[in-house]
This record gives C-alpha cells, structure tokens and sequence, in this order.
C-alpha cells in the first residue's frame, strides 16, 4: 500500500461516493458494503465499472454486449457473455493507467479479491475528485471570461477588452465577430443536444419497458457467463481428480481390473443401443416408405374416381337426353350429335386408360430408383457399422494392453 501515490479509502466511504456520483436508480440504492466485503461480488463490481465507463467516455452498459455480425459465426447468443467481459477488461486496461493503477487483470473481473478491489476502486475515486476538480476551474475560468469580456464589447465595440488587456493588439473585430458567432453556435448546438436527449414523455414508457428488457438481458447473459466459468472449474477439478485416480490405480490393480470390467461392460451396452437404434431407424425409413407410397395409391384412386363419377354423370346426361329423342320425333342431325358424343366418351376413355398406365409406370419407376438407394444406404450402414466394431475392438485391445501394463509395473514395483 506504500507504493500507492492515492490514499485507500475505507468500504463505507468507497460505497457512499459511488452511490451519489456513479450509480443511479436502483443500481445506487442495491449497492451496499456487503457487495465489496468480506468477498467482492463478481456482478456488482462489472456493473460498477461499467457505470464508470459509461460516466467518463460515453460507453453505455448496453454496448458491451454486441457481437460483431460475422458471415461464419455460429450459435452468437454463447459470445455474448464472454463479450461483455471482455469488452469491459480491455476499456478497463486502457483506462486504469490514467488512474496511476497497471496491474488489472482479467481474475479481478470473474473472481475479485477485497484488497485489490479496494485498491482499483479508490484509484478511481481520486481519478473522479481530480476530474471533478478540473472542470469545476475550467467552468469558473470559462464563466468569467463571458462575464469579463462579453459585455465589455457589447458596451464599447472592443475597447474595454484592450484596456483589460484580454484582447492583444494583434486583435481584430474580426476576432470578436468570429467569438459571438462560435458562442451562439454552441448554445444553439446544446439546445439541439438537449432536444435530442430527452425523451418524449409518449415514449417515456417504451424507453423504461426498453430499459428494463436490456438489463434482464445482461443479468442473464452475466448469469450464463458465469456458468460457463464454473463450469471450467469442474472441469480443472475432474482433471485433478483424474490425475489422482491415475495415481491410485497404479497402487492398487484390482481396483484397475474392476474399472476396466465396467469400461467394458459399458462398451457392451453402448454397442447393444446402437444396434437398437439403427435398427428402429430401417423400421421407421420403411415405415415412412410404405405411408408414403400408400399416400400415392390414395391420391390416384381419389383421381380415378372423380373421373368415373364425372364419366357417370355424363352417361347419365346423355341418357336423358336419348330418353328425350326417343318419345319425340327423331331427327338425323340430333343421332349424328349423339353419335359423336359417344365416340368422344370413348376418346376419353382411352386417354384416362393411357394415362392410368403411364401413372403406373411412373411409380414403378420411383420404387426403382427408392430400392436402389436403400440399397446404398444399407451398405454404407454396414461399412459404419463395421468400422464401429473395429474401433471397439481396438479399444478392448488398448484395455487389455493398459491392463497387462499395469500388472507389470506393480509386480515390478
């Protein structure tokens, strides 16, 4: 702590200073020392610097968690967590040299500790005193300048300013004209930036129903961040338990042979599921088959009946109207009409034959084609199954070869 060149302020003064100069809403109001002691807590310490960032470059919190929009990228909704940290880690380096702090490290973001906390947090609170500090001189040194020189060449066209001695010889009205017109430029420029900023009260509700959405969706995607986070650590744990297991079976083979026994006993089942289920698939495949040819068949049948019930509906069109020619007289030009009707039935009848078997053909032709790729498909079935047999084989092999190791070495031992 002596190498410091800016005092460590205490958890109490750390919390009371970031709630009234940082923090707003309810972020101020949940803030409390239990989130810096006795153990930092990885969300209220991100929050916070994100707040910070947000304060002095204009970065909002929102910001961090976009995800470049990338043509190959797949499943982006998983980056999005480890983008936001990684986004605030490296904004965080750039900024803490400023703040005389050049040892920030990404385990102060996942897994913060008290002291070091303490240590970056009062760096920048004595950051924001100092800021404040300077602009507060600036404003009043800006203040006095309007105050000071604006009037005087209002009142006299510059000659007060030459008597002051704030405008130099070298000074010209020029200048002046040029200063009011800069001057009324930046009050028209923060009117609009003021008109910009604030929020119509019509969207007032939409903006906080906004609000409210983004900050569920970066709790959520901190939440998963942090899942995946432990699960790392599983995993470096079962790597160390692994290791240690390793250890013991070299102490103790029988413990390695019943391991072994169980290994292959779950090779034998995995093997059996597989069977099963490849088996189930050919079921399934077949059964989709035959639905889908039975499909076929209905459909044709549906059509072929429509057809005879209108060839029945004609028929029976036409027989009316010989029933009509028979009780009345009967003309030569009515049996010639009639006549050609009946041998366009007849076409007709032909043409649905025609197209009956060139249907039938068709489909005889796609169960062709359909039994020459299941037969494909069966042998390049066999050929993975016999690669999976071989692969289990070389397997066992390895087990046994590991097992007779293992014996070696204990006897030598």
């Amino acid at each position: 702590m002596s190498e410091n060149t800016f005092p460590i302020y205490t958890p109490d003064a750390i919390v009371h200073f970031y709630r009234t100069e940082v923090l707003t809403g309810q972020e101020a109001k949940h803030f409390t020392k239990g989130d810096l002691t006795p153990t930092p807590k990885p969300e209220a310490i991100q929050t916070l610097y994100m707040r910070v960032l947000h304060l002095l470059f204009r970065f909002r919190p929102e910001c961090h968690s976009m995800v470049p929009l990338l043509e190959n990228i797949q499943n982006p909704v998983y980056h999005e967590g480890a983008t936001a940290i990684m986004s605030v880690y490296i904004r965080m380096q750039q900024f803490l040299p400023m703040c005389l702090v050049y040892d920030f490290s990404l385990n102060d973001l996942l897994a913060p500790k008290k002291q070091k906390t303490l240590t970056v947090l009062s760096a920048i609170m004595n950051f924001l005193h100092f800021r404040k500090q300077r602009m507060d001189l600036v404003y009043e040194k800006q203040a006095k300048f309007v105050c000071d020189v604006a009037p005087c060449w209002c009142s006299d066209g510059g000659v007060g300013l030459k008597r002051s001695g704030l405008v130099s010889r070298g000074s010209t009205r020029a200048d002046m004209d040029r200063l009011q017109a800069y001057t009324k430029g930046n009050k028209e420029a923060e009117k609009k930036i003021e008109a910009l900023t604030t929020i119509p009260p019509e969207q007032q509700a939409e903006a906080d129903e906004l609000a409210a959405v983004l900050s569920e969706l970066q709790a959520a995607n901190i939440h998963e961040y942090q899942e995946v986070a432990q699960v790392k650590v599983d995993i470096c744990n079962l790597k160390e338990d692994v290791g240690k297991l390793k250890s013991q079976i070299v102490e103790s083979p029988e413990e390695l042979k019943t391991q072994m026994e169980k290994m292959r006993e779950n090779v034998k089942n995995i093997k059996s599921s597989i069977k099963e289920i490849d088996e189930r698939m050919v079921e399934l495949q077949n059964m989709v088959q035959s639905v889908t040819h039975t499909e076929a068949e209905i459909q044709q049948m549906f059509s072929l009946l429509q057809d005879l019930e209108s060839s029945m509906n004609n028929t029976k069109q036409r027989a009316d109207e010989r029933g009509q020619i028979t009780d009345g007289p009967l003309g030569g030009a009515k049996c010639n009409q009639i006549h050609q009707r009946r041998e366009e039935m007849a076409d007709r009848i032909q043409e649905i034959s025609r197209e009956t078997q060139q249907l039938k053909a068709n489909i005889q032709s796609l169960r062709d084609v359909s039994s020459k790729e299941t037969a494909k498909a069966q042998a390049l079935y066999d050929t993975l199954s016999a690669s999976m047999d071989e692969l289990h084989e070389r397997i066992e092999t390895h087990i046994v070869d590991l097992k007779q190791d293992v014996t070696k070495m204990s006897a030598h031992f």
